[in-house]
């Protein structure tokens, strides 16, 4: 059995006030295209389906093109909710649209949804866990006997996870949207402080393959098959020189999971583009590369260039950011970055040292540990 994962489509998004809804048709039908291509049986959507959890009406109707599209082409679909979708709204019709092979997940009541499939080498089970805060399980589980009830990402999952009936025996898929520890990740995405949505990889272990979302860069977490695909766009320009693409998976045998990837074509790409005012207006600096693309300039000249905006965008119509990099704006990030560096806690300097020192945040732990010590410090009386 083979299908495309997929995740973090943004629908609706803006980007330095450019729509992308254009963007996001043209990658979606490509993304049909594939599926058919590919002759997939179904497409794992892991989340973050909209960019807001109250989408606009134009956002709704391309995802509702695109599920029906999938649909016509006799493709299941399975869906869970990311932290930028509302759950409820996106499990709304989820009983109507299961008729039609559509499975969306269901807010989160202390179970998880399972769509049992079967093929030539029996029982396939696709297991849909929306995103989880702490609080969600919380709420859930308030009244279940004997539940622990968690206070961290990581044991939310855990526990979610452990609630489910997975048969070791059988095969087993799930889609989720968390933030593994360790992932990489880009500036178009949504941070919390301190690392405080980490999920250990480990809670994954009893499915043979996990979809992931809310990680923008493709990327393998401990095993080849707990994956995040990435967006199947560029969403920030840290993403510039990234290759997209969507992540194919077929499920053979027990314990045989078999992943690729195809590439993905924008109908615009990224770019950064540096050099002064006179290089860049250059026909030979601009004539072998697409114009349309979406561009972040960076000039390099000491003096601003009077309206350089609309004067680049007759050149870039997509010009989507103009900054400098000269004496003046050299010394302003001196300053900044001092008066950043000022703002911050001693905590919080701790943790960027430790991340820098050791490739990887630090566990709740480790964070509380660190707290706890300085306090003491600080109540003996000693330097922190």
């Amino acid at each position: 059995m083979k299908f495309l994962h997929i995740s973090d489509l943004h629908i609706g998004k803006r980007l330095n006030e450019f729509s992308l809804i254009e963007d996001q048709k043209y990658i979606l039908a490509q993304i049909t295209q594939i599926a058919q291509s590919q002759q997939v049986d179904g497409i794992l959507i892991a989340g973050d389906i909209y960019d807001k959890p109250v989408p606009s009406a134009e956002a709704v109707q391309v995802f509702d093109q695109f599920l029906t599209g999938l649909a016509d082409c006799n493709m299941k679909v399975f869906a869970v909710s990311g932290n930028h979708d509302s759950a409820e709204r996106i499990a709304f019709g989820a009983q109507l649209m299961s008729r039609r092979g559509v499975y969306i997940s269901p807010v989160y009541d202390g179970e998880a949804a399972d769509i049992v499939l079967e093929d030539a080498y029996g029982k396939l089970h696709v297991h849909l866990l929306p995103f989880l805060k702490p609080a969600t399980v919380r709420h859930a589980l308030e009244h279940a006997p004997d539940a622990s009830l968690p206070e961290s990402y990581h044991d939310a999952v855990k526990l979610a996870v452990g609630r489910m009936e997975v048969d070791p025996a059988q095969r087993n898929l799930l889609v989720a949207h968390q933030f593994v520890t360790g992932a990489g990740r880009c500036d178009s995405e949504e941070i919390s402080v301190g690392g405080i949505d980490n999920v250990d990889a480990e809670v994954f272990e009893a499915f043979d393959y996990v979809a992931l979302g809310h990680i923008h860069s493709p990327q393998k977490m401990k095993r080849e098959t707990v994956r995040y695909c990435g967006t199947p766009l560029k969403y920030s320009f840290s993403e510039a020189g990234q290759e997209k693409s969507v992540t194919v998976v077929e499920c053979r045998e027990k314990g045989q999971v078999v992943v690729s990837v195809v590439p993905l074509v924008p109908l615009h790409d990224m770019r950064k583009l540096r050099g002064t005012y006179l290089e860049v207006t250059a026909r030979d600096f601009y004539e072998n590369m697409d114009t349309q693309d979406y561009v972040q300039m960076t000039l390099t000249d000491e003096e601003d260039v009077p309206d350089g905006l609309q004067k680049l965008r007759i050149i870039y119509p997509n010009l989507m950011q103009l900054a400098y990099d000269n004496s003046r704006t050299k010394q302003n990030r001196v300053m900044d970055k001092a008066e950043e560096m000022e703002r911050k806690t001693e905590l919080e300097l701790f943790e960027e040292f430790y991340e820098l020192q050791n490739n990887q945040p630090m566990s709740e732990k480790q964070r509380a540990f660190a707290a706890r010590l300085m306090e003491s410090s600080r109540q003996s009386g000693g330097a922190v």
